[in-house]
């Protein structure tokens, strides 16, 4: 069929009828999208974007800033603190999704008397951080760590078995505070209870009787005898139930 050319042509083309035709035919091969919604009145509702709900992993590539807390670890053991640094990333930020994460650990020290064993539990704390799932175990395994030497005593009674195991603390106090770990607190019967023996003893707050020995339930010397019980001023662990 002769088409007439009123113009200058100034651009031209070779068609491809098998590209148009594959091009067809993957056009009607798309599934199509479903009706949009009626409303009441019978108009149509505008269709609502649903976005991917993102969990951590692995792949998880890296932001630019991440916001994150440094906790101060002194002990008895060393003449130089170690400053412990837990990074975390915001999953699926402004959404009902919204999920704060650890993601990377830090720790440092002027004392290089640890350094290679630090460097090393740092690393795979944050690869087991990365690779999402429940965390918590971290804190179990690490306050199980036992030093030979016997541990030491924080201020306040607390005992701590082992540099490791305070490392295990640090990392359970973040955890709670981002929400992802909750702690074990005494119920109202227990605290009437402990408050009661306290001002019995002339206790002031934070402190515990010289006499009291260690809590096998959370490490602190604040389990003191009464009534033939051994009963803890601090987590409110009884022998006697």
């Amino acid at each position: 069929m002769a088409i007439k050319v009123d113009g200058r042509i100034v651009k031209f083309g070779v068609a491809d009828e098998a590209a148009e035709t594959k091009a067809e035919a993957r056009a009607e091969a798309r599934p199509k999208a479903p009706d949009a919604p009626q409303g009441a009145a019978g108009h149509a509702q505008e269709a609502r974007p649903t976005a991917d709900v993102i969990q951590m992993h692995e792949q998880l590539e890296r932001p630019e800033q991440l916001a994150g807390s440094t906790y101060k670890i002194k002990t008895p053991l060393s003449d130089h603190a170690l400053y412990v640094t837990i990074n975390d990333i915001v999953l699926n930020p402004g959404t009902e999704h919204e999920l704060r994460r650890p993601f990377e650990i830090f720790i440092n020290s002027k004392n290089m008397e640890h350094f290679q064993w630090i460097v090393a539990l740092t690393r795979i704390i944050s690869a087991v951080f990365r690779k999402g799932g429940d965390v918590a175990f971290l804190v179990e395994e690490l306050h199980s760590v036992f030093d030979p030497g016997g541990g030491y005593l924080k201020r306040g009674g607390r005992h701590v078995p082992s540099l490791v195991a305070e490392i295990g603390t640090v990392i359970e106090d973040h955890l709670v505070k981002i929400g992802l770990m909750t702690r074990e607190r005494p119920d109202e019967g227990q605290q009437r209870h402990i408050d009661e023996i306290r001002r019995e003893l002339g206790c002031e707050d934070g402190e515990f009787p010289a006499s009291a020995v260690i809590c096998a339930q959370c490490s602190t010397k604040a389990a003191v005898m009464r009534d033939g019980c051994l009963t803890c001023l601090n987590c409110g662990d009884s022998k006697c139930g």
